[in-house]
C-alpha cells in the first residue's frame, strides 16, 4: 500500500509518500510544493493542483492522508489552509483516491508517542521509524511523512479486525510480540530519553567547560 501523506499550505506545501508492506514502512519521496506570494491566488493553486497530480499519476497511492482542518487564532493562516486543502481534496477525487484525516495531536502521537512532541522529536521519530539516513527536511516535508505514517499505522490496525466479526468476543485475539513499526517507535524513543541519534551520535548539546 502507498500513502501519500500532505501537510496543505499554499506558500509551502508538504508531501511525503511511504509503502507499507505489512507491518514495515519505508519512505517513497518527500518534499515540498511552493509557491512565491507575487503569484495570484487562482495561480497559485492551480500550480498545487498540477504538481499534486504529477505526484499521483507518478507514484499511484492507494490512499491520501491529510491535516484534518482546524481554527486558530490566525484567521488568514487558516483561510489559506482551508484553500490548499480543498485543492488537495479535488485532486484526489479526481483520481478516485480515498481521503483520510488527522489531527495533529493523532499525527504526534502515532510518530513520537505524545502529543506534546516538538517538531524536532516528530523529524526524528520519522526518521527512525522509515529508516531514513538522515532527517528529512523542511519541517513540511518530515509532517507530511508523519501524516502518512499516522494513516499507514490507523489502516493496519483497521485490516486486523476480521471483516464477518458480530462482536468483541468474536475477533481474533491481537498477536503477541511487537512489530518491526512498535519496535523503531520504542527504540527512538530511548534513544530521544537517553539524547542519542539515530547513528550512535549525542543530539545534546556539549557543555563549554572553562578552566580555573
Amino acid at each position: 500500500m502507498i500513502i501519500l501523506g500532505i501537510d496543505p499550505g499554499t506558500a509551502m506545501l508538504g508531501y511525503g509518500l511511504i509503502e507499507r508492506t505489512g507491518p514495515r514502512m519505508r519512505a517513497i519521496d518527500y518534499g515540498v510544493i511552493t509557491t512565491p506570494a507575487s503569484m495570484p491566488l487562482p495561480d497559485r493553486l492551480e500550480s498545487i493542483y498540477l504538481s499534486l497530480t504529477d505526484l499521483i499519476e507518478l507514484h499511484a497511492p492507494t490512499l491520501v492522508g491529510v491535516e484534518r482542518l482546524f481554527f486558530t487564532k490566525n484567521v488568514q493562516t487558516a483561510f489559506a489552509v482551508g484553500q490548499a486543502r480543498g485543492v488537495i481534496l479535488l485532486a484526489a477525487a479526481l483520481h478516485d483516491l480515498e481521503i483520510r484525516e488527522a489531527t495533529p495531536n493523532e499525527v504526534k502521537v502515532a510518530t513520537a508517542g505524545h502529543g506534546s512532541s516538538t517538531k524536532a522529536q516528530v523529524q526524528r521519530m520519522v526518521q527512525a521509524i522509515l529508516g531514513l539516513p538522515e532527517l528529512p527536511e523542511p519541517d513540511d516535508a518530515a509532517d507530511a511523512l508523519a501524516i502518512a505514517i499516522c494513516v499507514a499505522n490507523r489502516e493496519r490496525s483497521v485490516s486486523r479486525i476480521p471483516v464477518g466479526a458480530l462482536d468483541r468476543s468474536a475477533l481474533t485475539p491481537a498477536p503477541t510480540g511487537i512489530t518491526p513499526y512498535e519496535k523503531a517507535v520504542r527504540e527512538a524513543l530511548r534513544r530521544e530519553k537517553l539524547g542519542v541519534g539515530p547513528a550512535g551520535h549525542s543530539t545534546r548539546k556539549s557543555e563549554s567547560k572553562t578552566g580555573s
